[in-house]
């Protein structure tokens, strides 16, 4: 018998702030987070901005003496994770054999590599970083998270470029539902925004040029779009079986149907299949709409083609307006903000969508958030490469 999912504990950093309430208010205000980068120098770079985390401090959740050992996608999965740890009202004295980490991230350490590979060739090979290697890998941010906090259970990461975050929140699923784990922190992370990071995606065409105007910059579905906003951030979430959730007093805050697939619109048909709910049941999709000028009009369809004369009536809407696209964590920060509107029965706005391309005719909250009632929602992620994932959560009722 498959045992049945909720979700107990939420955790966020991103570019409106790194506490939970902070950024949901931030966001639902229609609030933009994107900036002007001030993490290195851009004066010679084409694209000047992003979703970077201002003020990120992680004090009391890192020792001093081992920030240098941490990459910056790894302290923010610290930091969200423990948070969502926190939120969760968890105590892990106990027996920790069935308490797992499943976290995605599409480049992990590349902070790290770039310091490193400048300093290899500015001052030799023996100035490396013996620590390089374990700032780098991609499974550094859930074992650090693991070990601060005692977990012995499955623990690993996983890369599908955008996809990630929401595919490691499968697979965590599935962890439980099936036995294996009682409970799984899961999400993802990632801090990409350096210099390569930021001249790769530029020099591909993908980024968005509004040096000139950030915070209008991120505008998905809009007629005058011309690209994504790379941010960084995490977002994690606590996974755990209903039963034991109710026998400690857990706090739950919806459970959580989900499956993957391969295609957007095979995705979407997967989660709604995996849960035996039909498409007219759907009231909230959180978008992965980019701002990029195929991708958006390639969801739309999807969501045509899934949900028939339904799709109509759904309200839609991109986070990424706000936050930018934070790659392999997107997945985690928008299923974050999903199980936020549906607690709060508040749509948060797609903004600067100005002037919808007629291509991308849903309704798609433009510029300012609504109130409905959410009884199930979605959250979809595609990445590079074919991935595509969308998880669909719904309000619990006991």
């Amino acid at each position: 018998m498959k045992r049945r999912v909720v979700i107990t504990g939420l955790g966020i950093v991103s570019a409106l702030g790194s506490k939970l309430e902070e950024c949901w208010r931030r966001l639902v205000g229609a609030e933009s987070g994107i900036r002007p980068l001030t993490l290195f120098d851009t004066s010679d770079l084409k694209v000047t901005f992003g979703g970077e985390v201002a003020g990120f401090d992680p004090t009391g959740y890192i020792e001093h003496k081992e920030l240098n050992r941490v990459d910056r996608f790894a302290q923010y999965a610290i930091v969200a994770g423990t948070d969502a740890i926190r939120d969760a009202g968890l105590d892990f004295s106990g027996d920790t054999r069935r308490y797992g980490v499943v976290l995605g991230s599409g480049i992990g350490g590349l902070e790290t590599c770039e310091e490193q590979v400048v300093k290899l060739n500015s001052k030799g090979p023996s100035r490396v970083s013996p620590m390089t290697i374990p700032r780098l890998m991609l499974n550094a941010g859930g074992g650090n998270l693991a070990i601060i906090h005692g977990l012995r259970g499955p623990n690993y990461s996983i890369a599908t470029a955008c996809a990630s975050a929401t595919n490691a929140m499968g697979n965590a699923f599935d962890h439980v539902r099936s036995g294996l784990c009682d409970l799984v922190v899961t999400g993802g992370a990632e801090a990409a925004i350096t210099r390569i990071g930021m001249s790769a995606f530029s020099n591909m065409r993908a980024l968005s040029t509004r040096n000139d105007a950030p915070a209008q910059a991120s505008r998905p579905f809009d007629k005058d779009r011309d690209g994504f906003v790379f941010a960084d951030g995490a977002g994690l979430l606590i996974f755990e079986e209903l039963e034991h959730a109710r026998k400690r007093g857990a706090r739950i805050y919806c459970d959580q149907p989900d499956e993957h697939g391969t295609g957007a619109a095979g995705a979407m048909r997967m989660a709604l299949e995996d849960a035996a709910v039909n498409p007219d049941r759907i009231d909230y999709i959180n978008a992965h709409g980019t701002s990029t000028p195929l991708g958006d009009i390639a969801e739309t369809k999807a969501i045509k083609a899934v949900y028939g004369p339904a799709a109509s009536k759904l309200s839609i809407s991109s986070t990424k307006s706000q936050l930018g696209h934070s790659l392999g964590a997107s997945g985690g920060i928008e299923l974050v903000v999903t199980v936020k509107a549906l607690i709060d029965s508040l749509i948060p706005p797609t903004i600067n969508l100005d002037e919808p391309d007629p291509e991308c005719d849903l309704d798609y909250t433009p510029n300012q958030a609504r109130t409905r009632k959410i009884d199930y929602a979605m959250s979809n992620s595609f990445g590079f490469g074919g991935h595509n994932a969308s998880i669909l959560i719904k309000r619990f009722e006991g």
